[in-house]
C-alpha cells in the first residue's frame, strides 16, 4: 500500500533486531538486539500544517543527554539554526524534482548515546500533505566518514524498490550491482492496554552480478518515548554506538580469517543522491 499508517505525530523508539546474512563465498550470519528511534521531522520542528508549532519531547533534541538526537549528524551537517536536517532533506527532493513531499517526514535512525554516535543507514519517509508516501531517501554512512542516499522515487509500502549500488560501505564487497529495498510498517494496537505504536521492518539485499549476496533487515516494535522507555533503552543498550562500531570491525575479522576476498576502497561517487 502507498499510504502510511496513521501513527500520531509523537516521536517513537523502536525495539528490535538487526539481522545480515552473507550467502558466499563463506555463509556468515548475525543477529543482535537494537533500538532506534522514528521522529516525526515536521512536527519536532513546528512546520507541519497541521500542528503549527513544535512537539515536546523528554528526548533531548539538539542538546546534551544520555540519549539524544542531533540535526548535524545528517545530511550535510547543518545546525539547527541554519534550518537543521529537514532543511538539507527539503532541499535534496526539490533538487531531485520532488515538490509535494510537504507532508510529515518520519526519520527512522540511531540516535547519540551518551554522546557518541554512528549511523550506518537512517531512512526518511516523505510524505504528501494527503499522507501518501511519496518519496523514502536511504542515507547511508561508511567508516571513512563519507555519506552517499539513495533516493527511492514513488515507494509502496511492501512492495520492492531497487537502486544501483555505487557507494562503498564494506572492504568485503565490491561496488557494483544493486539493493532491493522492501518497507513495512503496521498499524498501533487497538487491544486494551497495548502499550505499541505498531511495528516497522526494513530489508536491504544486495545482489551483485552473481545473484544475492547479502541479506540484511532492521525491524522493531515503537512505543511512544517516555522517560520510561529512554530508561529501557539506555539501561538494555548502555554502550550501543560503541557496539555497532565494535561489531563491524570483529565481523570485518571473521570475515579475513574465512579468506573473503578484499576489496580497495573506491573513490566516491561525484554526485551525493542516486536513483
Amino acid at each position: 500500500m502507498s499510504h502510511a499508517p496513521a501513527p500520531s505525530a509523537a516521536p517513537l523508539i523502536g525495539f528490535g533486531q538487526v539481522r545480515h546474512t552473507r550467502l558466499r563465498p563463506r555463509r556468515h550470519a548475525f543477529v543482535y538486539p537494537t533500538f532506534f528511534l522514528m521522529l516525526p521531522m515536521r512536527s519536532l520542528s513546528g512546520t507541519h500544517t497541521s500542528t503549527g508549532t513544535g512537539t515536546h519531547t523528554p528526548l533531548a533534541v539538539n542538546r546534551g543527554g544520555a540519549i539524544s538526537f542531533h540535526d548535524v549528524d545528517h545530511g550535510d551537517g547543518r545546525s539547527a539554526a541554519q534550518g537543521g536536517a529537514l532543511a538539507w532533506l527539503d532541499e535534496l527532493l526539490h533538487t531531485e524534482g520532488i515538490t509535494d513531499a510537504t507532508g510529515e517526514v518520519w526519520l527512522h535512525c540511531y540516535p547519540r548515546v551518551l554522546g557518541y554516535t554512528f549511523k550506518p543507514v537512517s531512512f526518511w519517509y516523505c510524505h504528501r500533505a494527503d499522507g501518501c508516501l511519496r518519496a523514502i531517501v536511504v542515507e547511508v554512512n561508511n567508516t571513512f566518514g563519507e555519506r552517499h542516499c539513495y533516493l527511492l522515487d514513488t515507494p509502496q509500502y511492501g512492495v520492492e524498490q531497487r537502486a544501483r549500488k555505487v557507494f562503498h560501505v564494506s572492504p568485503f564487497c565490491e561496488v557494483s550491482g544493486g539493493y532491493r529495498f522492501r518497507f513495512m510498517r503496521t498499524e498501533a494496537s487497538t487491544k486494551a492496554g497495548a502499550q505499541d505504536a505498531g511495528r516497522t521492518v526494513v530489508r536491504i539485499d544486495h545482489d551483485d552480478d552473481t545473484g544475492p549476496l547479502i541479506q540484511t533487515s532492521v525491524s522493531g516494535t515503537l512505543q511512544t518515548i517516555t522517560r520510561e522507555t529512554l530508561r529501557q533503552a539506555l539501561w538494555g543498550y548502555p554502550a550501543m554506538t560503541l557496539a555497532i562500531i565494535a561489531r563491524i570491525h570483529w565481523h570485518a575479522l571473521q570475515l579475513w580469517l574465512k579468506r573473503v576476498r578484499f576489496h580497495r576502497k573506491p573513490e566516491a561517487p561525484a554526485a551525493a543522491v542516486t536513483r
